[in-house]
């Protein structure tokens, strides 16, 4: 099985945070559509004829574009590829897009999981995101979305932000867990030095909080999700039993995907590709029949880190077995003392020839790996 992925680049306003390609002028879009349906043409045969079993539109702001934008690119999904019944399409979405007439429309056209970006339920902390939508249409999009039907619902939580103290964070949970959607993927402030908040900081107008508060908020989400029945699954993710992302987790499980759209990545377990980050010089290329990308092909290294990369960021871990008959890397044998030591300290275990972290492991997820990487 595979999966498609089409990224919307453009936005009504720039977060502060933001590292994501996108751009706030819209005048292109139709455009950029038409290169996003002609890219598509010529990648028809880049899945091989794997089925496809989750679509998912990101960005950007995918819900700036009309329902009928949105359903005329699943349409034409259909017609190039061999597109699962009852496949999984998400559509990320700011909760100031979702008013009824448009969830309605979305669900019309196919789309039947959301992914929203709330971010934060506080007025002020909104603002100094720089976020479009408000704390009030914040608490009222997830309950639009259950009226209009759709009963896969995502909410994207940021922690570890400026003003955001733990009592606002705890606060968030409260609110957040009240709506009970089917997915929570909440992600620490990660300051990016193109952003506005690189630059405020590397200008000492912004002073982050700092590694620990960002640990703190980690463990009261993580207690607090747990203890109300969801599963974490990933780093990042959370789930009510059944409810995980079929996308995310095929990147996980080093499926095949096809990313269209300018900033887009694809990779077909042998090579990756990666779309150019230019609105203007993606649809160029494409208006003159050429593919926008570059691609490089993948060692025995590369797919090995990228495995360790993944598998250890989810709860059923890395398949030990899977990478000695793979890949003829046996973990255990180069790595033994340091596994020792992790599990000694709490951090991993080893189940069914899995090595899987635990929750302490995870809040140092990227440490991990690093010192398991073939260099």
């Amino acid at each position: 099985m595979a999966g498609i992925y089409l990224h919307i680049p453009f936005c009504r306003q720039a977060c502060f945070y933001c590292d994501f390609h996108f751009s706030t002028n819209l005048k292109p879009k139709q455009d950029l559509l038409q290169a996003i349906h002609q890219e598509a043409r010529m990648q028809q045969h880049y899945l091989q004829g794997e089925p496809v079993e989750t679509i998912y539109f990101g960005g950007g702001t995918p819900s700036l574009l009309e329902a009928g934008e949105t359903g005329a690119l699943l349409q034409h999904l259909r017609e190039l590829f061999e597109v699962k019944e009852g496949a999984e399409i998400t559509l990320e979405a700011n909760p100031d897009d979702l008013t009824p007439e448009k969830l309605e429309a979305l669900r019309k056209v196919g789309v039947n999981r959301l992914s929203i970006g709330i971010q934060t339920f506080a007025q002020p902390v909104l603002q100094g995101l720089n976020r479009a939508h408000s704390a009030a249409q914040a608490h009222a999009c997830v309950p639009l979305a259950r009226a209009a039907g759709f009963d896969n619902i995502s909410i994207d939580l940021m922690y570890g932000l400026p003003g955001q103290t733990a009592e606002v964070w705890q606060q968030d949970l409260d609110l957040a867990l009240a709506l009970r959607p089917e997915h929570i993927s909440a992600y620490c402030l990660t300051i990016e030095p193109k952003t506005a908040f690189g630059k405020w900081t590397e200008r000492g107008k912004l002073q982050p909080p700092g590694e620990e508060v960002g640990e703190e908020h980690y463990l009261m989400l993580t207690q607090a999700l747990l203890r109300a029945g969801y599963e974490h699954y990933e780093v990042s993710n959370f789930c009510l039993p059944g409810y995980h992302s079929h996308h995310n987790t095929s990147y996980w499980l080093q499926k095949k995907y096809l990313g269209l759209g300018p900033g887009a990545h694809s990779y077909n377990l042998e090579s990756r590709q990666y779309n150019i980050r230019n609105n203007g010089l993606y649809i160029k290329k494409l208006q003159a029949g050429v593919l926008p990308q570059e691609g490089e092909e993948l060692n025995r290294q590369d797919h090995i880190n990228e495995y360790l990369m993944t598998g250890l960021r989810t709860s059923w871990g890395i398949d030990l077995q899977y990478l000695k008959n793979q890949w003829q890397h046996d973990l255990l044998q180069q790595n033994k003392r340091y596994l020792q030591e992790m599990q000694a300290r709490g951090q991993a275990r080893l189940e069914n020839n899995h090595l899987m972290l635990t929750e302490e492991g995870r809040l140092l997820a990227d440490e991990i790996t690093a010192r398991l990487f073939i260099v």
